[in-house]
């Protein structure tokens, strides 16, 4: 439910209009995604987490926004790190 809403709240917080909580917003999405790439064991969720932190970290890195770029950084890396583990494992999309 949380990625839904999220991606609701991407329709009104648009990168044009507020980018910067836009790109916050990107960044929860990409958590709320990757809580469930690691519950369900699968990499779809992780590879969209992936892409919405990258969204956000390119977002915070045009402003200048320090702190939001380190947790982005965190985040991003975190996801990675997960997904190469299930990659590793062999574990794909369609695994649950």
């Amino acid at each position: 439910e949380a990625a839904a809403a999220y991606n609701d709240a991407l329709q009104e917080r648009t990168r044009e209009r507020v980018p910067l909580q836009w790109a916050m917003t990107q960044n929860n999405l990409g958590s709320a995604l990757r809580a469930l790439g690691e519950r369900e064991n699968r990499t779809d969720r992780l590879e969209e987490a992936v892409v919405a932190y990258n969204d956000a970290l390119q977002v915070f890195q045009q402003a200048s926004a320090e702190y939001y770029i380190n947790v982005a950084q965190e985040n991003l890396g975190t996801a990675e790190q997960l997904l190469a583990e299930r990659r590793t494992d062999g574990i794909g999309n369609n695994d649950s």
